[in-house]
């Protein structure tokens, strides 16, 4: 991937990780121009997004004040994680997950 579509993707790129409605909102803006850099970056938000929300729902019922701490820090450091990659213009994939997301929603900007 050149240089020039990264710097085009950056932006949305990074839209991607702000919750899932930033999610959707880099997936319909990068239909017009579909950026591989952005869409790899959105599957990557997607399926972090998507995994909060289901171990959002069984930390919740633990009503346990240290799983939902590390529940947090967990997904910040993640998201963190992605976003440094989308600034910097590197195709991190999110540590033990990447690969699923990417294979799961390999529709995605395609």
């Amino acid at each position: 991937m050149d240089n020039s579509t990264v710097e085009e993707g950056k932006t949305m790129a990074l839209v991607a990780y702000l919750t899932l409605f930033g999610t959707l909102i880099a997936f319909f803006m990068n239909q017009d121009k579909r950026n591989p850099f952005t869409a790899f970056h959105v599957r990557q938000g997607l399926g972090l997004g998507l995994l909060y929300i289901i171990i959002a729902f069984v930390v919740s019922s633990l009503d346990s004040m240290m799983a939902s701490m590390s529940f947090w820090i967990f997904f910040s450091v993640l998201y963190i994680y992605g976003i440094f990659g989308a600034i910097t213009g590197k195709l991190n994939k999110i540590p033990m997950l990447g690969d699923v997301f990417q294979n799961f929603f390999k529709s995605i900007g395609q």
